[in-house]
């Protein structure tokens, strides 16, 4: 591990935090008329998912933790745990349910998702900003209803239920943002 200055902060960053990794979601360098200046973090903790904010003074010395992603498959769950195939080696990782969080609604097995690695050590899924997923279940839709804007409810692969548009009907492959949990385009 290196240390890095708080004025060199940048978002997706990897530190050490009270022991613990975390990667940097957000940062403001505050530069008040007195006293020093000062950097405000939004700190997200990698194995538990959790987000905490914390001040550093400014050009305050920090650990750097190498954390390098990697693509792996995912090839099933089993109990609380998600499991993870390195496509070169055919290692297995696994993921504890309170790491990926709500994302296991969105994983597909057989996926390749990125994940981050530290020593040789699974810390946590880099999450997609959106997911492919079948439409299972929908209502018809209305004709000539769709000018409006409206919504309906429909019931994906993977058992979650969102608001698509109107058109949207069962076999229809969609991209829903998985942190939204919205609907965000019809793919063909």
């Amino acid at each position: 591990m290196s240390k890095i200055s708080s004025n060199n902060f940048q978002k997706g960053l990897f530190i050490e935090f009270k022991g613990e990794i975390h990667q940097i979601v957000d940062f403001q360098h505050v530069n008040p008329g007195k006293g020093s200046a000062f950097i405000r973090t939004k700190l997200r903790n990698i194995k538990n998912g959790n987000t905490l904010d914390f001040t550093y003074k400014s050009a305050e010395k920090v650990e750097e933790v190498q954390v390098f992603t990697k693509e792996m498959q995912y090839i099933y769950k089993s109990e609380n745990k998600y499991f993870f195939m390195d496509k070169d080696s055919f290692e297995q990782y696994s993921l504890s349910e309170s790491i990926i969080g709500g994302f296991k609604n969105y994983l597909k097995e057989g996926e390749i998702y990125q994940l981050y690695l530290s020593d040789n050590q699974l810390l946590g899924l880099k999450m997609p900003k959106k997911v492919k997923l079948s439409v299972i279940e929908a209502e018809e839709g209305v004709k000539g209803n769709t000018v409006t804007g409206a919504k309906k409810t429909v019931k994906l692969e993977s058992g979650i239920i969102i608001k698509v548009p109107l058109f949207i009907k069962k076999g229809d492959m969609i991209a829903v943002n998985p942190e939204t949990a919205e609907y965000l385009e019809r793919i063909n």
